[in-house]
């Protein structure tokens, strides 16, 4: 039998909204994602973590203080039901493998980072992944680490450096030709 997927996100009500495009432009731009469908997979999944939350409003302490605890452990900053209610999906964005690499300073850039991801250059828990969009727990932020090694700058011999010059020269020769070519034309 089929397994049923389910959708991540919901679409917003105005796909077409100047001020939401903007709005999503922005956190693309600044979070290197790759569609506005990403940034709505956020808005839906912290949705369902503030659904949770209000349902646990008349709930007993016990499992208010565990939902809390699992929060923090995933990594966002609560320490209540209200601070769990007040989460953007900003706060989201951040807790991605993709941002935590970034802070992590093992990329310099939010796109050059997924591009790590997604060519499987980065371990987690010395396993390859190659999902940007993964959600990144405290206790895996410290096993985060890159498997991509530099080649190393070799010296050149004098050999070497006498034929990239002779080039050199061949080159500057053949774009003085052109010009004059150009110029008599």
């Amino acid at each position: 039998m089929p397994i049923r997927k389910h959708k991540k996100y919901s679409k917003p009500r105005k796909l077409f909204d100047a001020s939401l495009i903007k709005e999503e432009n922005n956190l693309i731009n600044k979070y290197g994602l790759k569609n506005r469908r990403e940034v709505w997979k956020a808005d839906y999944a912290i949705s369902k973590i503030r659904g949770i939350a209000k349902s646990l409003i008349t709930a007993d302490e016990k499992d208010k203080e565990a939902f809390v605890r699992r929060q923090q452990e995933k990594g966002f900053d609560v320490n209540s039901i209200a601070d769990v209610l007040a989460l953007s999906k900003e706060d989201y964005l951040k807790r991605r493998l993709q941002s935590i690499i970034v802070k992590k300073e093992i990329a310099k850039t939010h796109k050059q980072a997924r591009q790590m991801i997604t060519h499987k250059h980065i371990l987690l828990n010395g396993r390859k992944i190659d999902s940007p969009s993964h959600i990144t727990t405290i206790k895996e932020e410290s096993s985060v680490e890159s498997n991509l090694v530099l080649a190393e700058k070799k010296e050149m011999n004098k050999e070497e450096k006498e034929f990239l010059e002779a080039m050199k020269g061949k080159d500057k020769k053949n774009k003085e030709e052109k010009s004059e070519e150009v110029k008599q034309t």
